[in-house]
């Protein structure tokens, strides 16, 4: 059977995808059951729920759950998945941020419950909520080179933290379009440093579609950065970012195209924060 997601042929047999939200966020629609039925319907065999976690009061409080809700979320995937289990396997995540002075809070909330795995992600650089449409008029204030600098080293700081098992979106920090000078001597270090971070602390990076439905129009993170960690041997896992249930999977395919030009032929694949690779085969 040929599978097909949104309405063409798919070159890979599909492979789990592990970021998702529900409207516990504020920000997605679609409850888990949905998401589910979706990635049945395209033929994925297994996903991941990775709602945006609670953060401590004073911390971007409208995007996120509620720490009181935390069980019921849990609850909910919990039955979503012993109905769908002869079709999915569905696992329980948790996208979690890091932003310094939060690490006692996060790390606390991740170790209180049974997850099957916690993406990392950078959202502020201090208390700018850089990916924010609200709040893009403080990128006049910035000089990106400092920007993305500033950015990465978070990332660098979120892979040594040992809180987390993927790192999110890892370049979400072009969101807008907006780019550093062509050849930053700087921005290079920075990127650099950070997977030599993700390679130490042995986490996953994520490969993410999210970025072709923003207004960079494309893979998170850039070509540049899947090729040099391919050369260091670090590992990927697939993540579609949806914030619907239509966007369950999408751009899978354009991801592992680049994964495979690289040489990447494996993604990872989550249970009880335990990793296994699953390869990356033709439909």
């Amino acid at each position: 059977m040929t599978v097909e997601l949104y309405n063409r042929p798919m070159i890979y047999r599909p492979v789990p995808d592990y970021h998702m939200h529900t409207p516990r966020c504020n920000h997605a629609t679609g409850d888990v059951a949905d998401y589910a039925h979706a990635a049945i319907a395209a033929g994925l065999r297994e996903i991941g729920m990775s709602d945006h976690s609670p953060m401590p009061v004073s911390y971007d409080k409208p995007w996120r759950m509620d720490r009181s809700e935390l069980s019921n979320y849990l609850q909910e995937v919990e039955q979503v998945r012993d109905a769908v289990v002869e079709q999915l396997s569905l696992r329980v995540g948790l996208e979690a941020d890091f932003h310094p002075g939060t690490e006692p809070y996060v790390a606390e909330m991740i170790t209180s419950y049974a997850w099957d795995y916690v993406i990392g992600s950078v959202h502020y650089i201090g208390d700018w909520g850089f990916d924010n449409p609200d709040t893009i008029q403080i990128w006049d204030t910035w000089k990106i080179e400092d920007a993305y600098c500033a950015y990465f080293k978070l990332v660098e700081q979120s892979a040594l933290s040992g809180m987390f098992d993927i790192i999110g979106h890892p370049d979400l920090i072009k969101k807008f379009g907006h780019r550093p000078p062509v050849g930053s001597q700087r921005v290079n270090d920075a990127i650099e440093a950070m997977l030599q971070a993700v390679k130490l602390a042995d986490v996953v990076l994520e490969i993410s579609s999210a970025g072709l439905r923003k207004p960079v129009g494309e893979i998170y993170p850039h070509a540049s950065i899947v090729r040099r960690a391919a050369e260091l041997c670090i590992p990927f896992s697939y993540g579609s970012d949806a914030h619907s249930p239509n966007e369950v999977g999408h751009g899978m395919d354009e991801c592992l195209v680049m994964l495979e030009s690289f040489g990447i032929h494996e993604v990872a694949s989550f249970k009880q924060r335990k990793r296994t690779m699953v390869a990356i085969q033709h439909a």
